[in-house]
């Protein structure tokens, strides 16, 4: 299957999977991040979460706090390109929940630096915020480690299966 095909569809899938109706925060773009990170190479780690967040955010509305998510998600293709050279089941675990701890501290950090109005600056007021928040990490935990076994599970049982189906690994 052509790289950039697949690149496509997979950019689509998540786009679309943030449209849909869903729990809050459970969404396949740390996975994604991770996986474009392992195997399909450097640029596409940054390029496809940020692009799927971008045109999902374009139909569901912009917001104030959304550079803190696109942040966070860029760190998180960051762990998935260490990731290419650590791979194993543990190591795709933590670096899942890696992902979701960096997702819960980056973006909750940008609701209390941004949002003033709800969270006054200072330490009990960011405690405040982490904690207001923990019912949604439970969600972005769950949802990533889910999309996280589906999409590197799928995708290492395919391709022993339909070889020809193996993506480049290259750092491009």
């Amino acid at each position: 299957m052509s790289k950039y095909i697949f690149t496509f569809v997979l950019l689509l899938l998540a786009a679309f999977s943030r449209i849909l109706p869903h729990p809050v925060n459970v969404a396949p773009i740390t996975a994604i991040a991770l996986f474009a990170g392992v195997y399909l190479g450097r640029k596409y780690a940054f390029i496809i979460p940020i692009a799927a967040m971008f045109i999902s955010d374009y139909f569901i509305g912009f917001y104030d706090e959304m550079i803190w998510v696109y942040l966070s998600f860029l760190m998180i293709g960051g762990i998935g390109l260490w990731l290419k050279n650590h791979r194993g089941i543990f190591t795709t675990v933590g670096a899942s929940v890696t992902g979701s701890v960096l997702f819960f501290i980056v973006t909750n950090f940008g609701v209390w630096l941004s949002a003033r109005m709800m969270y006054p600056h200072t330490w009990a007021g960011i405690a405040e915020c982490y904690t207001a928040a923990i019912p949604f990490f439970r969600n972005t935990l769950i949802g990533d480690l889910c999309y996280v076994t589906a999409m590197f599970g799928i995708y290492e049982i395919t391709t022993r299966v339909v070889p020809m189906f193996k993506l480049e690994n290259k750092s491009a």
